[in-house]
């Protein structure tokens, strides 16, 4: 029997989850494969690590920090994911600036509340600098024991998994579908494609202050994440605010590029690549995506492509298109 698509979607960490898989199997087989599975684990990852549920699991870990924590398989994962995304990123994607997201007003979920235009933000943001990773590095004291599922976080520190547990749960989706013929998973941006015989998609990167694309990437068995202002952008005081965190200086980093796409393996390492080079800066933020291939937005609307996406096999190609 000829393999056939199908897509299936649902709300999940704050945005619409798309799920496409090809599969041999009649529809409702394949219906319960996605439902039955795929969604009720991305369900387990989003009700036990968002930060916005008092009863989650993340929030009981953050409310006993200094104590040593007996947690689920579930948040032993997105803990141990976090640190990862740290160390890869040089400590700029700090998964303990959770009371710094507070203070710049990112303390409930913002699901459902137009941004203003990303325009008016940028004519009042403060002068542009790059991020700077805290030089206390509270992230390299979180203690993990993965054989007793135990975690101690320092005293004072709490944890957001937000964008590190959204590529991870993208990961596990895609091991669970993995020998289907050929899948795809869209988590707002944190996309995975791949399959026994990955056929090439097109991925569009929406531009953040154009009501038109950036660039469309053909991808055949990687990841790719976007990272940018438009979506999470919010009035704060006299100004605007965003959910972006400078580690070393504990408030929305400006750093001239508003957002990137990157690239990878994985959805966390694209999606942690992602978020290294927005908050890098326009320069340091070239480097971060030379190795797999992306692009940087800046504030003046200029695209740069990065890498060399037409020439690893398994990577993406890109239609070279004038932005």
């Amino acid at each position: 029997m000829p393999a056939t698509e199908h897509e299936h979607s649902f709300e999940l960490f704050g945005t619409r989850l798309r799920v496409l898989v090809s599969s041999a199997m009649p529809l409702t087989l394949a219906t319960q494969l996605i439902t039955r599975r795929v969604k009720h684990r991305l369900q387990a990852i989003h009700r036990e690590l968002t930060r916005f549920e008092p009863s989650s699991e993340l929030n009981h870990l953050n409310a006993h920090a200094g104590e040593p924590v007996r947690v689920s398989e579930t948040l032993l994962e997105g803990v141990q994911g976090a640190p990862q995304a740290a160390r890869l990123s040089d400590g700029l994607v700090d998964p303990t600036v959770l009371s710094e997201l507070e203070r710049a007003g990112y303390a409930t979920s913002r699901v459902g509340i137009s941004p203003p235009p990303l325009a008016d933000s940028l004519r009042w943001a403060p002068p542009r600098s790059p991020a700077v990773p805290d030089p206390a590095a509270e992230w390299k004291r979180i203690h993990v024991d993965a054989d007793e599922h135990v975690v101690r976080l320092p005293r004072g520190v709490r944890l957001d998994l937000g964008g590190s547990a959204k590529g991870m749960a993208v990961d596990l989706a895609a091991q669970m579908i993995a020998a289907n013929p050929a899948f795809a998973i869209d988590a707002g941006g944190d996309i995975r494609i791949g399959g026994a015989y990955a056929t090439p998609r097109t991925v569009e990167i929406a531009h953040p202050l154009r009501d038109q694309p950036a660039h469309n990437v053909t991808v055949t068995a990687a990841a790719v994440a976007t990272s940018g202002l438009r979506t999470r952008v919010w009035r704060a005081g006299d100004g605007f605010a965003h959910h972006l965190i400078d580690p070393a200086r504990g408030v929305p980093a400006w750093t001239g590029v508003i957002q990137a796409t990157a690239l990878a393996p994985t959805a966390l390492e694209a999606e942690t690549l992602a978020k290294m080079a927005l908050l890098s800066g326009p320069l340091a933020g070239r480097a971060a995506l030379e190795r797999h291939g992306g692009a940087l937005i800046l504030d003046s609307g200029k695209l740069i492509l990065l890498g060399e996406l037409d020439t690893r096999p398994g990577y993406p190609t890109v239609d070279r298109l004038t932005a």
